[in-house]
């Protein structure tokens, strides 16, 4: 389908797109959207916007794919940059030295937590990063097991998976072995599963999945006093809370601490060319020195795509963008405290760090009537699946105080479409 027809292409193409889709690609997603009434297939975006193909329904994005896009749709400053790049370059060749990758790769290093994470490893997926990870610190440290926090998520591949709620893998067969979880913000929890065998403790900074379970200030600097006391590891899974949700460029900068890894993933791309990276101490880089080949990614840092993220670095670390990011975050709080007084009986708290906000509501049926409510008043806003009381609010981070108002008057339209939909419930 040419660009042109991504909006506007009426509603019997629309319904052919629902039929091939169904077909060949997931008739189980294809019901699911139909049972819940949400009648979307996705034509043009640009900026915060995403518009219906057949051109009837407009959504302001309040989910951003989990923060790919974080700088809003078709950023005209990441498209030019591709642009620029596909004149000269292509994926490249992952056994060569390359210019592109190691240019990128010393950005990262620079602006890693405090400046301590000196190599990079190019993935393309998030949960093909996380697997990494893990391989490297089971690699380095010579360990095996691995602990994570319940309800997490961390992708859908073999470790990952396994570092990830059970929920995930349970359909595909047994746990991998010297996988462990805890529950997420306590600590004495991960005191009484860490021992000498421990390779590393694995966690999102704030698990969005779980419901934007934002955690205790002291949290992760007494994990990382843990992983200090046992020689384990500490890899911190940035792939959403990264590149400035937070109000910082790394949501860990908010806890002083300094993970051993930190995975990026999602907005790293700039929602145009997928990359993601696993960032490490430099000590660790002696896993490969036996055999430097013994990890590749044939896509993995595509030369076409590194300037993409370099791009994406450089607009998302300016102080100015992260201030705004800030100042974003609290027209989000004050609104919610005026949401709170207009819907006591549904409406618990917002949960926050920047602009990584949780809807918490009173019922576990609230988040999946939010998401639909959403849709109807004109908001793309996913329910967090491992907590159902909680709707994901994660807006592109390059919106301006005028929308972020317009979303608070939807919100607040939802909320009472989610009150009436619970009392004919009960």
């Amino acid at each position: 389908m040419e660009a042109s027809g991504l909006i506007g292409a009426g509603a019997e193409e629309k319904a052919r797109v629902i039929e091939l889709f169904a077909q060949h690609v997931s008739s189980g997603k294809v019901a699911f959207f139909e049972s819940a009434g949400i009648d979307f297939v996705l034509g043009k975006r640009e900026g915060p916007y995403l518009w219906d193909l057949a051109g009837e329904k407009r959504l302001i994005d309040c989910h951003c794919n989990g923060g790919v896009f974080n700088l809003g749709h078709r950023h005209p400053a990441i498209i030019q940059t591709l642009m620029d790049s596909l004149a000269a370059l292509d994926i490249g060749n992952h056994h060569l030295i390359s210019r592109q990758r190691a240019l990128l790769a010393q950005r990262l290093a620079e602006l890693s937590p405090g400046g301590a994470l000196r190599y990079t490893v190019f993935g393309v997926s998030g949960g093909e990063a996380i697997d990494l990870a893990i391989k490297v610190a089971r690699g380095f440290t010579r360990r095996t097991k691995i602990i994570s926090a319940r309800g997490g998520y961390h992708g859908h591949t073999g470790l990952a998976l396994a570092a990830g709620d059970e929920k995930y893998r349970a359909p595909f067969g047994p746990p991998a072995p010297g996988f462990v979880q805890v529950p997420f913000n306590d600590v004495d929890a991960l005191r009484q599963e860490m021992d000498t065998d421990t390779a590393a403790v694995i966690m999102e900074t704030v698990p969005a999945t779980y419901g934007i379970a934002v955690p205790d200030p002291d949290y992760f600097p007494k994990v990382r006093e843990l992983c200090d006391q046992y020689g384990a590891l500490f890899i911190a899974d940035e792939v959403q809370t990264g590149l400035g949700r937070t109000g910082r460029l790394w949501g860990i900068e908010h806890y002083g601490v300094v993970p051993d890894i930190m995975v990026i993933g999602k907005g790293l791309s700039g929602g145009i060319y997928p990359i993601t990276a696993t960032c490490f101490r430099a000590e660790l880089e002696s896993v490969f020195h036996p055999d430097p080949f013994i990890h590749i990614s044939t896509f993995g840092g595509a030369e076409a795509g590194c300037p993409v993220a370099l791009k994406v670095l450089e607009i998302s670390f300016q102080p100015a963008f992260l201030q705004h990011v800030r100042e974003l975050a609290g027209i989000f709080a004050e609104g919610f405290q005026r949401l709170k007084a207009r819907h006591p009986k549904v409406l618990v708290r917002l949960r926050q760090l920047g602009l990584m906000m949780g809807i918490e509501m009173a019922s576990p049926y609230a988040g999946p009537l939010f998401s639909k409510a959403a849709y109807d008043n004109g908001l793309l806003s996913v329910y967090a699946n491992n907590d159902t009381r909680v709707a994901q609010l994660l807006p592109p981070l390059i919106i301006d105080e005028a929308l972020a108002g317009e979303i608070l008057e939807r919100v607040d339209a939802s909320l009472t479409m989610v009150e009436r939909m619970l009392a004919e419930q009960a």
